[in-house]
């Protein structure tokens, strides 16, 4: 088993060591966010459930700034979740393929990933600077300037390459996923 631990440790090289450092450190700060982003959400929808029944005094604004906390939780957690091999995946095929073709599989599986990061960093990117051009507001009772909540989806699809490189540099090394070997494991090795 020492054996084992030691070649996969040789593979593993600085420069992959380096970037799983600073995507761990990355994800799991979007993560932090995020998870404070659902306690606010939960936070404001009990407090706004309190003044509506209690005080017939609803605070219009709450549902709005919800959708936006929410918004924000999907975009920052989810190159924690890739991370941790949680992410949506077809395990009953993988888990029938060859070695060899479970590392390809899972390779491809990070490009496909990487690919719809680098389109949520381009359009988000692209649709956040021709609202902010435009000087497009949110609709509602807070007129939100849109571009400020847009920047979410580059900066989320950011978090989410970092994080669909780093697996695709995995698998294609040989070294194993992250999260005890793919979907539902726990930890953030």
């Amino acid at each position: 088993m020492g054996n084992i631990s030691s070649d996969l440790q040789r593979r593993e090289s600085l420069a992959l060591r380096a970037l799983g450092q600073v995507v761990r450190v990355l994800a799991g700060a979007g993560m932090a966010v995020a998870a404070a982003c659902l306690l606010l959400s939960l936070c404001l929808i009990g407090w706004a459930v309190v003044m509506r029944y209690s005080f017939n005094a609803a605070p219009v604004w709450v549902d709005e700034v919800v959708g936006f906390l929410l918004v924000a939780v999907v975009m920052l957690a989810a190159a924690r979740t890739l991370r941790q091999g949680e992410h949506i995946g077809v395990d009953l095929m993988v888990d029938r393929l060859a070695p060899a073709a479970r590392r390809w599989a899972r390779a491809w599986a990070a490009l496909a990933v990487g690919v719809v990061a680098c389109v949520l960093i381009i359009n988000g990117w692209g649709t956040a600077s021709l609202a902010r051009m435009l000087g497009l507001v949110t609709e509602g009772n807070l007129e939100w300037p849109t571009w400020i909540l847009m920047l979410l989806m580059p900066l989320g699809g950011a978090l989410l390459l970092l994080a669909a490189i780093e697996a695709c540099w995995r698998a294609l090394a040989g070294l194993p996923a992250l999260g005890k070997g793919g979907h539902g494991g726990g930890g953030d090795a």
